[in-house]
């Protein structure tokens, strides 16, 4: 071939890819969301699931998160500093009986995602009986220490509520916020006598045998507080108005994180195994078990469960039933899960 033919020949090429590029479609632009976290902790498994499979790639959009303990990371939204929560009916509630509404784009939980757990020697020295119904077995916190995230948090008003049952005064309990592992250190030590939480931590120390479960939220204990929303996928209204495809595309990572726990569950276990490397297998698979049973496989938003969320707040006292919303219309909805 002459010089010549190898520089039509060349031209032509690049002529072909040119036009094979310009004749392909564009990749969609990524959208970027900050969803804030109020703790590190298995019960976000969604988001994790979401992140680690992939869920949120696939739907291009990038997603970051920062933990903000406790209703601070509900607040970031409500301020505009992120775009997303994982918060609970409760503080949605709050918040729009305050005038600042919110929306709930899917639910990832709908039975109580928490543990009470007390120390052994604790239990054996009550003759603590764990197949005893839960107004009995909730009086052995009376005057005990008891570890919790928040005060006033929902994990708070879960302990309240089950000590209600108990026929004590919930008074008696001495409550002491602090983060996970704080907790674990003040459990071995026996700075506390028990502790509230989501998984891993109930199921560490009872794996360990240095725990009894009083009660067992993953079981539906107590049935009052069931249905329940204490894992809402939350923003702002107005976000989805300026950027729906920003919704969609959260929500329906979220259908396919569900859906992934549900049907892939060793998928699942290499996801919070590798997210949290220093627990056992053990302990990440009873975590898993309690995690799958609270997490329905449609993550479709139950205003019963919302408004429990104003319920476990006046039964817990954080909360007047005079304060009750008169309506729940407006502050969740389905359409973007579809």
């Amino acid at each position: 071939m002459t010089i010549a033919a190898k520089r039509r020949a060349a031209l032509a090429a690049g002529a072909l890819a040119l036009g094979m590029l310009a004749a392909a479609p564009a990749r969609a632009e990524d959208d970027h969301a900050l969803m804030a976290l109020p703790a590190e902790g298995m019960q976000f498994l969604a988001y994790y699931v979401a992140q680690d499979l992939g869920f949120f790639s696939q739907q291009n959009i990038e997603v970051k998160s920062i933990v903000l303990t406790g209703v601070a990371s509900f607040n970031a939204v409500v301020s505009g500093s992120a775009e997303f929560s994982f918060s609970s009916g409760a503080s949605l509630t709050r918040a729009a009986a305050k005038g600042q509404r919110m929306i709930a784009l899917a639910q990832m939980n709908s039975l109580p995602a928490w543990d009470i757990v007390v120390r052994k020697d604790i239990a054996d020295a009550a003759h603590f009986d764990p197949k005893a119904p839960i107004a009995e077995r909730a009086k052995v916190l009376k005057g005990l220490k008891i570890g919790t995230q928040g005060i006033n948090a929902l994990d708070h008003a879960y302990l309240r509520i089950v000590a209600k049952m108990g026929g004590f005064d919930v008074e008696s309990i001495t409550v002491s916020s602090m983060a996970p592992v704080d907790t674990l250190a003040a459990f071995s030590r026996k700075a506390i006598d028990g502790f509230v939480s989501a998984p891993p931590w109930p199921q560490q120390v009872e794996d360990e045998g240095t725990a009894v479960a009083v009660a067992v939220g993953p079981d539906g204990e107590p049935s009052s507080l069931v249905p329940i929303a204490s894992s809402l996928l939350i923003t702002r209204p107005q976000v989805c108005t300026d950027h729906r495809s920003l919704c969609e595309k959260m929500g329906h990572a979220m259908v396919l994180a569900a859906k992934a726990v549900h049907e892939r569950p060793q998928d699942a276990i290499a996801v919070l195994q590798k997210r949290f490397d220093k627990v056992k297998p053990s302990v990440v698979a009873r975590s898993l078990e309690s995690l799958t049973k609270v997490m329905p496989l449609m993550p479709k938003v139950d205003p019963k469960a919302i408004r429990k969320g104003d319920e476990i707040n006046v039964e817990a006292g954080f909360m007047k039933a005079d304060d009750l919303l008169s309506s729940y219309d407006g502050l969740s909805t389905d359409e973007y899960l579809k």
